[in-house]
C-alpha cells in the first residue's frame, strides 16, 4: 500500500464530503481530515471572511497549501474543499491517489447548502452560480476521481457504503 490518504472526497459543496469522510474514518477506524477545517484552523478564521478579507486567489494559495500538507502527511480519510481541483498542482497530486467525487444535482445542492448559507462563491443567483461552478469544475472532478458516487436523495450513511464498495474498502 503506498503512503498517503486511504480515501480522499471530492466535490461540491454541500455534497457531504465532511458528513461522509468522518462516517468513513470511523468505519475504517482511521483519522478524518478536512483540509478547510485545516485552513480555519491555521488562519483563525472562517473561510468567507478569507474571501472578503483578501480575496479569492489568497484563499486558493492557502487551499494549495492546506492539500499538499494533507496529501503528503495523512493517512486517513481526506476531505478536500469544493475548489481544490481547480489548482493543476493539487490534481497532479492526487493522480493515483483512492479519490471519490461525491456528486449531486443542482436541486439536492439547493435543498443542502440553501440559499442563505455563507457560501461566498453562490452570494448572488444561487441557482445559476452553482450550474456555472459545476460546469467548471465537474470534468476536474471527473479527471482525479477513481470513482464518482451520486449523493441525490442518499443518506450519509448511504454514500459512505457506495464509497467503501467502490473503492473496494473493507470497514473494521
Amino acid at each position: 500500500m503506498t503512503a498517503g490518504p486511504l480515501v480522499v472526497l471530492v466535490g461540491p459543496m454541500g455534497s457531504g464530503k465532511s458528513t461522509v469522510g468522518a462516517l468513513l474514518a470511523e468505519r475504517l477506524g482511521v483519522p478524518y481530515r478536512d483540509t478547510d477545517a485545516d485552513i480555519v484552523a491555521a488562519q483563525g478564521r472562517e473561510i468567507s471572511d478569507i474571501f472578503v478579507d483578501e480575496g479569492e486567489p489568497y484563499f486558493r494559495e492557502l487551499e494549495r497549501q492546506a492539500v499538499a500538507a494533507a496529501v503528503a502527511g495523512h493517512t486517513g480519510v481526506l476531505a478536500l474543499g469544493g475548489g481544490a481541483v481547480l489548482d493543476p498542482g493539487t490534481r497532479a497530486l492526487l493522480a493515483g491517489l483512492p479519490v471519490a467525487y461525491l456528486s449531486m444535482d443542482v436541486e439536492e445542492a439547493v435543498r443542502r447548502v440553501g440559499l442563505g448559507a455563507a457560501r461566498p462563491l453562490l452570494a448572488v443567483n444561487p441557482r445559476r452560480q452553482w450550474r456555472e461552478l459545476m460546469e467548471a469544475r465537474r470534468p476536474l472532478y471527473t479527471e482525479v476521481a477513481r470513482v464518482v458516487v451520486a449523493t441525490d436523495e442518499r443518506t450519509p450513511e448511504e454514500v459512505a457504503q457506495a464509497v467503501l464498495d467502490a473503492l473496494e474498502l473493507k470497514d473494521v
